[in-house]
């Protein structure tokens, strides 16, 4: 399992949340945002909208798989 905490950048508008859980699709590892006392997957639209990660937040993004390694970076760079 990888784990990497990130400070938000910029809060995610719709388009951008789209293109976080598009990024989190790629991978096959089993992936995880939280924020707070909030934990959604990754590749949920619904669950990352609704999670409503706002700028100077931190989030903490766990990957278990194959490829997490590349997965939380990967998606820590979209979000920082």
């Amino acid at each position: 399992m990888t784990q990497k905490s990130i400070v938000i950048k910029s809060a995610l508008d719709a388009r951008q949340a789209a293109y976080f859980v598009q990024t989190a699709g790629k991978y096959e590892a089993e992936i995880y945002v939280s924020v707070n006392e909030k934990k959604i997957n990754a590749k949920s639209i619904m669950g990352t909208i609704a999670l409503n990660m706002q700028e100077g937040q931190t989030a903490v993004i766990t990957a278990d798989g194959r490829d997490e390694g590349a997965a939380v970076e990967e998606l820590a760079a979209v979000l920082a």
